[in-house]
């Protein structure tokens, strides 16, 4: 190992993906453009998805190393059967430019890595190797929502995805709920954008009409916006809206906390 290891940079990407692109420098601090276009190492969830990244940030703050020279390296891919899981030398692997004196960025496709995106596994294993993690500030659409709902924002948790067979989805609603009512804890989860009005929809089927429902959409983008109001009238609003009250494109949080 190098006398002085590398870092493993946790390097926020906006929240803008599938959505027109918002200025990159008004959702990433200066600092951390600075500290990207420094980079030669990457790790990444999609490498395609990673160059688009490079070349907004090479906008404003120029790569030191020409984007086709740098090292960009996708997260392995869970196996069928294995969870999230994949064998520790996959992981180890990604990390032996920072053993040998190389910083490496892990990047998302959108927010933060590792937060409600992959990359937890890689940070893990960074930690075993003793190498020093460096988290990057950066818009999270999690964090974000949480504040912009008035929901409880002392104790939440995120749930991820919610199953897609009706009756497993329902009956998970329920148990969040009860959970919600019994510890006053603000419920989050998400879901592929093209299935948005879906899942509002259940939720509204699914949930007591006082529990207050909050949906945050798109957030840090100009059609961004958050919405809270208690379950009655999310159902009032989709039973008289001609159209979808839920773009299909833009990323959004589903939250609730039950009275």
């Amino acid at each position: 190992m190098s006398a002085r290891p590398g870092r493993l940079v946790l390097m926020p990407n906006t929240l803008d993906l599938g959505a027109t692109p918002e200025p990159i420098d008004q959702v990433l601090t200066a600092h951390a453009l600075q500290r990207a276009a420094h980079l030669k190492h990457w790790v990444v969830e999609s490498a395609k998805t990673a160059r688009a990244f490079l070349k907004r940030v090479d906008a404003h703050a120029a790569l030191t190393t020409p984007l086709q020279q740098l090292s960009i390296q996708e997260l392995p891919r869970a196996r069928k059967g294995s969870g999230t899981s994949v064998d520790s030398a996959e992981w180890k692997a990604l990390l032996a430019p920072a053993l040998a004196g190389h910083d490496i960025g892990l990047l998302s496709d959108a927010g933060l890595p590792a937060v409600a995106d992959p990359g937890a596994a890689l940070v893990a294993t960074a930690h075993t190797l003793g190498l020093t993690v460096e988290p990057m500030a950066g818009a999270s659409s999690v964090t974000l929502a949480v504040a912009a709902s008035g929901l409880n924002g002392q104790r939440f948790a995120f749930e991820g995805y919610l199953p897609q067979n009706s009756a497993e989805r329902l009956q998970r609603v329920r148990e969040l709920e009860q959970r919600s009512r019994r510890e006053g804890q603000t419920q989050l989860v998400i879901e592929t954008p093209y299935r948005n009005e879906g899942l509002l929809k259940a939720l509204s089927d699914a949930l007591h009409p006082d529990t207050r429902l909050s949906v945050a959409c798109g957030l840090t983008s100009q059609a961004g916006w958050c919405r809270t109001q208690h379950v009655s009238a999310w159902r009032r609003e989709l039973q008289e809206s001609e159209r979808p009250l839920m773009p299909d494109t833009l990323p959004a949080v589903f939250m609730w906390l039950a009275g």
